[in-house]
Order: C-alpha cells, then sequence, then structure tokens
C-alpha cells in the first residue's frame, strides 16, 4: 500500500538538498536531510555533548487523513555519534502544516557537528487507528494483573 506525501519547500531551503526517500527497496523509513539555513549551511549545526538542537528539513508537508509520519533516529547515528532523537519517536500529524524540524540531542562524548545535506533521521508513515474512551467501574482480570515495570522478568 502506499499514500502520497505532498511536499513543500521553505523560500529559503537549498533545492540541491534531496527529498525524503528510501535507501533500499525494503526500507521502512524515509530518510530526513538537515536543510539548513544559508548562514549555516558551511559551518553546520555544533551539538555540544547533552544539548538538543532543532534541525530544520526544509520542508513542509501534507499527509493524508488517517496517517502519521513517524520520526524515528538513525542507528548508525545513534551507535556511531550517541545521537538520538529524545522525542522518539517524533508525531507529524495528519493536520500539521509547520515547518518539519527534527530534534536531536547529542548523548555523546564528543561534539558532533549537523552537515548541510546530512542524513538526520527516518520518517515513517503510518495508519491511525482512533480510539474512544470509555469509562468503567471495572476492567477484565490477566495473567500480569497491576504488575508494571519489570514485574514481567529481567530486562
Amino acid at each position: 500500500m502506499s499514500v502520497t506525501i505532498q511536499i513543500m519547500r521553505e523560500d529559503w531551503a537549498d533545492p540541491a538538498v534531496p527529498l525524503p526517500d528510501y535507501a533500499t527497496e525494503g526500507a521502512a523509513g524515509a530518510d530526513l536531510r538537515a536543510n539548513l539555513q544559508p548562514e549555516d549551511r558551511t559551518a553546520g549545526l555544533s551539538l555540544q555533548p547533552g544539548r538538543r538542537v532543532l534541525v530544520p528539513t526544509g520542508l513542509r508537508v501534507a499527509i493524508p487523513e488517517g496517517h502519521e509520519m513517524q520520526v524515528r533516529p538513525r542507528s548508525g547515528l545513534a551507535l556511531k555519534h550517541g545521537i538520538a532523537i529524545p522525542n522518539a519517536p517524533g508525531t507529524i500529524d495528519s493536520d500539521y502544516r509547520g515547518p518539519l524540524g527534527v530534534i536531536l540531542i547529542n548523548l555523546g562524548a564528543e561534539i558532533f557537528v549537523v552537515e548541510h545535506g546530512a542524513r538526520i533521521a527516518q520518517a515513517v508513515v503510518a495508519p491511525v487507528l482512533r480510539a474512544r474512551f470509555a469509562l468503567t467501574g471495572t476492567l477484565d482480570a490477566t495473567a500480569r494483573g497491576t504488575g508494571g515495570f519489570g514485574s514481567t522478568g529481567v530486562g
């Protein structure tokens, strides 16, 4: 199944930076790239250890109703540099039309420079099932019951 995500570039965005795309035939996530403001393109954005930064993509999107776009970290950035997305997965709702930015955090020990055009995250488009919430006086019993964090075993 395929859906179309309409994309608009910001006026200041570099059109040479590719639109989101899938790196391989079996990829679930499309790569999102940093599209930095003109004044930041040469030096990039320096991300100090323990700090966060909102990285612009230069894009706005229209996601079809009944879908969301999940913004997820790239495993290579996490393993090699300690770069993560603190609210992962971030959700872009179908009715949002503002700038698409990616919050990155540096959990590593070294300064990380986000370079213009670099792949910084993955976008996964998924269907959304909306629930109804109903107040009740009792809940059905389960084998787990009220067991909370760590109650099903180690790890």
